[in-house]
């Protein structure tokens, strides 16, 4: 990279991708036009990723409550995630990125189920980057999954709960194999975290921007890991400790 070196790069990178409808009414065009342009921002998005050595990209892509969107417009975002995933599984593929997909998926349709297994079987092998896209996912029902997961080990005898940590916790998650996120990235200007990996945001710096999802290119992304490298990530301990003054 050119001015945010190699060695401060996040390892996980997290983005709620906010403004596509807010483009499109700009534009005097439907929301739906601003969701099928910023289909273009993400791929340039991953493109980037995957080039610049980020090891974990997770975008959110549909959250559990964008069901109480208009239905014109959910049932849209699910003709893109499913015309997606048949356009880009082979250039993933070709650039050596996993797809997984997190989320409840018994909601959606059998054909978008089908795809997104088919997506995640063809991508299994590749080791370049690994893209998590959250689908029908909230942070509030993964922390419900995972206590969900626990609870049964300990109904079978298989964990007792006083010996229940935070390892054992962050594993029964959608993302327990990956490292937490270092950075999580808004875009739109909202300077919110809308319910999006909540346990494992706890320790993330947050950037927030007010470009719109369409609008968001490489130079945006070069600006938000410049400003992840200027960050002192203390994890609770003081300034003097972090650089070993004392």
């Amino acid at each position: 990279m050119n001015d945010a070196s190699q060695a401060s790069l996040p390892r996980h990178v997290c983005i709620v991708m906010d403004g596509n409808g807010r483009w499109a009414r700009k534009r005097m065009m439907p929301r739906t036009y601003g969701h099928s342009r910023g289909v273009e921002a993400t791929r340039r998005t991953i493109e980037f990723c995957a080039r610049s050595g980020i090891p974990e990209l997770t975008l959110f892509a549909f959250s559990s409550e964008n069901w109480n969107r208009p239905q014109e417009e959910v049932n849209s975002l699910l003709r893109l995630f499913v015309q997606s995933l048949q356009q880009n599984t082979a250039e993933l593929i070709d650039n050596d990125i996993r797809i997984r997909f997190i989320g409840e998926r018994e909601s959606f349709s059998a054909e978008l189920r089908d795809q997104i297994r088919e997506s995640e079987q063809a991508t299994a092998h590749n080791r370049r980057m690994l893209l998590n896209v959250a689908a029908n996912y909230g942070g509030r029902w993964d922390i419900l999954q995972a206590a969900r997961r626990l609870a049964l080990d300990v109904r079978a005898g298989q964990l007792e709960p006083e010996n229940i940590g935070e390892a054992d916790f962050g594993a029964a998650l959608a993302t327990g194999d990956s490292p937490n996120p270092d950075l999580f990235i808004r875009t739109g200007g909202e300077h919110r975290i809308s319910n999006f990996l909540l346990w494992q945001m706890a320790y993330a710096e947050l950037y927030f921007c007010d470009t719109l999802w369409p609008d968001f290119d490489e130079i945006e992304m070069q600006r938000a890991l410049e400003a992840y490298a200027g960050r002192q990530r203390r994890f609770g301990k003081t300034a003097e400790q972090h650089s070993g003054a004392g």
